[in-house]
């Protein structure tokens, strides 16, 4: 046991994270609640929420409470935090109580949605609550030299954002957040098989078929997956074959837009930089970073070296937490 824990929390669109002092990443879970619409009572959080997408009876609505990287629903956040951080004092027998806490927050938000995450912390009784920009945190997850006078490039691609950062001396030099991610691609996915086929399949369907048939890049071998889903004509379900090159077509303006944002941020940034750059390259990061070919795609696009991070899906975490130490430092970077 030991209170006053400290304790970095990575608030994704797709999964929360949570990093403890010492002892590494301690929670993986997706961020969906599932709540009961009568009583307004949590009934499961988490991977087990998350297994009810879809299958629950109407008095039972699985939600996810933050959409692009930010809080939607206040309310079930917080009720959430709650759950996860009460999960981890029984599982671990540490002593959640007021913990000093770092939070990631997307580059492109705003003040109010800022004091959101502070409030939905602040609310469980964290004693200290820290907010850092979650391009520094990937940057300090993925052990890029984020104190020293050169470019460090991160571009993290999570479920609901891209963010691209370009940091040095500890500080955001240039920036950009899209509201792009595996989430929109999903939708994609969905609305593509929807137009093209007549048939509707659900959001652990898209997914499922955006990690074995989705590819950044044009040029691939075709793979070919057949898919379940159910007949809008008939009501019945229905099976279909569908290609690799068809769910590229499906998910291509989403790596446009995410592309584009990468030589917004790039252009911005200072002269003296830019040589860093076409020496160290870009670091990617977050789900979307493990998207088949994303490497090599950015590389030919960009033309500079594209590098993917030790632990994709946990920099941000790993980032909160290294911060703790150097907060001082990143909240002047911050301000």
């Amino acid at each position: 046991m030991f209170s006053n824990a400290e304790i970095g929390i990575d608030l994704g669109t797709a999964n929360i994270l949570i990093y403890a002092k010492n002892k590494g990443i301690v929670l993986n879970e997706p961020a969906v609640v599932a709540i009961d619409i009568h009583t307004k009572q949590v009934v499961a959080v988490g991977t087990e929420a998350k297994e009810m997408v879809g299958k629950t009876p109407r008095n039972i609505v699985p939600i996810r409470p933050l959409k692009d990287g930010v809080i939607a629903d206040y309310d079930v956040t917080a009720q959430m935090l709650k759950a996860f951080l009460r999960r981890l004092s029984k599982k671990m027998g540490m002593s959640m109580r007021k913990p000093t806490v770092v939070v990631c927050t997307p580059t492109g938000s705003t003040t109010v949605e800022r004091r959101a995450i502070h409030n939905a912390i602040t609310s469980y009784g964290a004693k200290n609550v820290h907010l850092i920009e979650e391009p520094v945190a990937a940057a300090i997850g993925a052990d890029l030299p984020v104190d020293e006078p050169i470019a460090n490039v991160i571009v993290d691609i999570g479920g609901g954002t891209a963010e691209i950062g370009i940091i040095s001396l500890g500080g955001v030099v240039s920036s950009s957040s899209v509201r792009v991610g595996g989430d929109k691609m999903d939708e994609e996915i969905i609305q593509y098989i929807r137009k093209k086929y007549n048939i509707l399949i659900g959001e652990r369907t898209a997914e499922n078929i955006k990690m074995e048939l989705g590819y950044a890049h044009p040029n691939h071998k075709e793979e070919v997956m057949d898919v379940r889903g159910r007949d809008m004509v008939t009501g019945l379900p229905k099976t279909i074959s569908i290609t690799s090159k068809e769910i590229y077509e499906a998910i291509k303006e989403s790596l446009e837009q995410i592309l584009q944002a990468i030589r917004n941020t790039l252009e911005n940034c200072p002269p003296e930089l830019s040589g860093d750059i076409v020496d160290h390259g870009i670091v990617i990061t977050g789900g979307g970073s493990l998207l088949k070919g994303m490497k090599e795609w950015l590389s030919n696009e960009l033309v500079v070296p594209v590098h993917l991070a030790p632990n994709p899906l946990e920099s941000v975490a790993i980032g909160t937490g290294k911060a703790i130490k150097m907060i001082s430092k990143l909240e002047k970077a911050v301000k």
